[in-house]
């Protein structure tokens, strides 16, 4: 084991699953020395997972970092779509961690993004390949999530916000019908509700609910015992279910159309970057013309859009990545 001064406990902590890991600092440098996923709504909290990660005889540590769903204040977080809370000063006095610092998993995810090569993104659009300035993530997985990079001119600054929740913005005729129906069941219909994994589900019971679509009877049954995004998305490839396909039409476009409007709001003229599990799922679907014509479609700015490249997120560790690097950062100093 190395010296216990240079250890960093990292985590990407997830609706669904959690990612810890344990980094030695070598240099400037982390190096991956063990790494653990678990699941998330599994534990009472993010300090018994941590607790099975580390064992009984856990190392003297130096730092820790952990991207979390959800606004940090003070180093506290209440993650979005989990049960339990994160604290930095708890974690802090019961693994005797010096320095601990809680972030939005998308600020994680964004800190990650220059840890990353050429060959961890799929490119949608080159846009303007040699323009700097801002960037974004929009990242859909069991909600959605979004950052922006402010770009000063020599470095990038990360920012994390709650875009996930303003109002989703309807642009047809289709689309307004989703929202009101949405709007039965919740009230305020953020774009988390139709761009993220609850999302899915929401445009198929809205197809399947208005008359709009036929639900195929081995459809219904497979999502009895099986996650209804992957029910969809199974039958929507496999091209026995039109309705499936329908619903990651409609997903996809909206995706198409929020990532855009991120866009706009940050001037990300020095790209968007799709992260979460979702897009690399459905990566074959984000690189058909119709995801660039809803981005592009932004009628007076189309032009500026057709400019700004487009990404997809290749590598699941990036959050993890950032969350550990920006803990050495606040663990030496930098």
């Amino acid at each position: 084991m190395p010296n216990q001064s240079h250890l960093i406990l990292a985590g990407d902590i997830g609706g669904t699953k959690s990612n810890i890991a344990l980094l030695s600092i070598v240099g400037d440098k982390l190096s991956l020395l063990r790494e653990q996923r678990f699941a998330s709504a599994a534990y009472p909290s993010l300090n018994a997972i941590l607790h099975e990660f580390l064992g009984n005889d856990a190392p003297a540590i130096l730092g820790a970092g952990f991207g979390i769903p959800g606004v940090v204040i003070n180093g506290r977080a209440k993650p979005t779509n989990l049960s339990w809370g994160v604290d930095a000063k708890e974690i802090s006095l019961e693994f005797g961690i010096p320095h601990v610092s809680v972030l939005n998993d998308l600020a994680a995810n964004a800190h990650g993004i220059s840890r990353l090569s050429a060959n961890d993104f799929a490119v949608i659009q080159n846009g303007d390949h040699g323009a700097k300035g801002n960037r974004c993530v929009v990242s859909p997985g069991t909600g959605l999530g979004e950052a922006g990079l402010f770009w000063d001119g020599s470095r990038y600054h990360v920012w994390a916000c709650e875009g996930g929740h303003t109002d989703f913005a309807p642009r047809n005729e289709l689309e307004i019908a989703l929202l009101e129906y949405l709007m039965k069941q919740f009230g305020h219909v953020s774009a988390e509700r139709i761009v993220s994994g609850m999302g899915v589900n929401n445009i198929y019971n809205f197809l399947r609910d208005t008359g709009r679509g036929t639900e195929h009877p081995s459809v219904a049954a497979d999502m009895k015992s099986h996650e209804a995004g992957a029910v969809i998305s199974k039958y929507a490839d496999l091209g026995t279910c039109p309705m499936c396909a329908q619903t990651l039409d409609i997903f996809i476009a909206c995706l198409a159309a929020e990532a855009a409007n991120m866009s706009l709001k940050t001037m990300a003229t020095g790209g968007v970057f799709l992260g979460g599990g979702i897009p690399v799922k459905l990566l074959s679907r984000i690189q058909s013309p119709s995801f660039l014509h809803s981005f592009n479609d932004k009628g007076r700015l189309s032009p500026l859009m057709e400019n700004t490249p487009v990404y997809v997120i290749l590598n699941d560790q990036a959050a993890l990545l950032g969350a550990a690097h920006f803990a050495l950062d606040k663990s030496v100093g930098h």
